[in-house]
């Protein structure tokens, strides 16, 4: 017996016995595809409603039918909000890939172990896999897409960056002709709306991670979000894409938003900033160490339209060398969206099955990329110290940063308290003009070494973007 799924405009879902609930649109093939799903998470069960909501307009567009066969989960007799019949499903995704009538199997088990016997074991026995799995492609993605290209079997992984934004398609189909100069973006949802409370609000960090947490915008254990790697593990992706080259984790350069504070957003605004969680993809033509790669908070000129991404929204800008500069704008997390970008890629599959020779999933096209070091990045930075207030340290520590070649463009300070011993300390702010990340380094080393200045400076880069309209 097969099962497919309808649903009402209401999105109340029924199933009744049969492939097709009507007869398929003029010149579409009598056999369906068939699909497995692993996992049922909040990603799986917004794919699953989404199949049945609009699978009647999926095979439309498509002119394929299709159906939903299996879906394997952990626990058979966990309550769901999703109500799926008993019979779809198995808690043995093994059952998936050895079902000899399973076409394309849809990996959203999440992890990286479990998921890479999964995927690996789907692409050795010729099934195409969609993913949204950003760890795993992250740590996995060289083996898997060697492998993927000597079975000739793809992988598709459009949910794995950027949520609902099509950014994924965009790099490999509707940007294929350009060089990329540059990605730079905010392709985390959770930190940028703990950063927007900071900044809009005046909240502290802690309340602002409760919030988001309050929310449903943070996880429990949100050290992924708000450390940065889950946005280094989206660059690696979007720079594999553009790049053509598989690159290791060990390679980015990563720091989180968990040392931001309110004090740092007040000088920002006051010198026309504010600060948001960035990746920062960059070639550098004529450099042997050619790409620059790293996620940081930064400073962001309040003039820029990325200044203006606010909450759970992600916004990635790619400059092509005949394009010029584009942005992709839209909720990059959460149920809908991510389902949007995972049934995108099930169509993809089904519509390349027919010809496997022109699939797009990934093929490695170029050499390895050489890393810039980070102490070889360029940028201006913002350089917060907290000094006893002296006279004359302003300019010991301006005499230092002369030393090291480093200018500074502009000054700030406000107090900021008295110690125990009644002596008050001040927050004293450097704007410093573009120099390398390992001469700053040096510099500092030197500077908090003076007596009066009291703690690790705060550093944050300032980064210099185009003007967009």
């Amino acid at each position: 017996m097969s099962i497919a799924h309808t649903a009402s405009r209401d999105g109340k879902s029924s199933c009744v016995t049969g492939i097709f609930l009507h007869n398929p649109p003029a010149g579409m093939t009598e056999k369906p595809i068939q699909l497995g799903l692993a996992g049922l998470g909040t990603v799986g069960s917004g794919v699953y409603e989404t199949l049945c909501r609009n699978h009647a307009l999926l095979e439309a567009r498509s002119k394929i039918p299709f159906r939903l066969k299996r879906i394997a989960v952990r626990n058979l007799e966990k309550p769901r909000e999703t109500v799926v019949p008993r019979e779809l499903l198995t808690d043995d995704w093994q059952d998936l890939v050895n079902d000899p009538e399973i076409d394309i199997i849809i990996e959203l088990i999440g992890g990286t172990r479990q998921a890479y016997d999964l995927v690996t074991l789907a692409l050795r026995a010729g099934k195409p896999v969609v993913t949204g799995n950003k760890a795993l492609l992250a740590e996995y993605g060289a083996e898997i897409f060697k492998l993927s290209a000597e079975m000739g079997t793809p992988i598709y992984f459009e949910a794995s960056a950027g949520g609902g934004i099509p950014i994924i398609q965009s790099l490999q189909n509707s940007l294929i002709c350009n060089h990329i100069n540059s990605i730079v973006g905010i392709i985390n949802g959770t930190s940028n709306y703990i950063l927007s409370a900071m900044g809009e609000h005046g909240a502290d960090y802690a309340d602002a991670l409760a919030q988001a947490q309050k929310l449903g915008f943070a996880e429990e254990d949100p050290s992924l979000d708000v450390n940065g790697w889950d946005a280094a593990h989206k660059a690696l992706i979007l720079a594999m894409l553009a790049y053509g080259t598989t690159i290791s984790p060990d390679k980015i350069y990563v720091r989180g938003i968990e040392n931001i504070t309110s004090r740092d957003f007040e000088f920002a605004k006051k010198l026309g900033y504010t600060i948001k969680l960035l990746v920062v993809i960059r070639y550098h033509e004529g450099q042997e160490d050619a790409l620059e790669l790293r996620v940081q908070p930064c400073f962001v000129h309040d003039w820029h339209i990325l200044a203006s991404v606010n909450g759970v929204f992600n916004a990635i800008s790619v400059n092509g060398d005949i394009v010029g500069e584009t942005l992709f704008y839209g909720r990059g997390a959460g149920k809908n969206p991510t389902a949007s970008a995972v049934i995108s890629d099930i169509i993809t599959a089904m519509r390349e099955s027919r010809y496997p020779e022109y699939h797009t999933g990934f093929n490695p096209y170029a050499k390895a990329c050489g890393i810039m070091h980070i102490n070889d990045t360029v940028t201006p930075y913002y350089v917060r110290f907290q000094v006893a207030d002296q006279p004359g340290v302003i300019a010991e520590i301006a005499r230092i940063l002369a030393t090291f070649g480093i200018g500074i463009s502009a000054t700030s300070s406000a107090p900021s308290h008295i110690d125990e011993g009644g002596a008050p300390w001040n927050d004293l702010v450097f704007i410093l003009h573009s120099c390398p990340w390992g001469q700053l380094q040096k510099a500092l080393e030197e500077i908090t070494r003076i007596s009066c200045v009291a703690a690790e400076p705060r550093v944050l880069r300032i980064e210099h973007l185009l003007p967009q309209s």
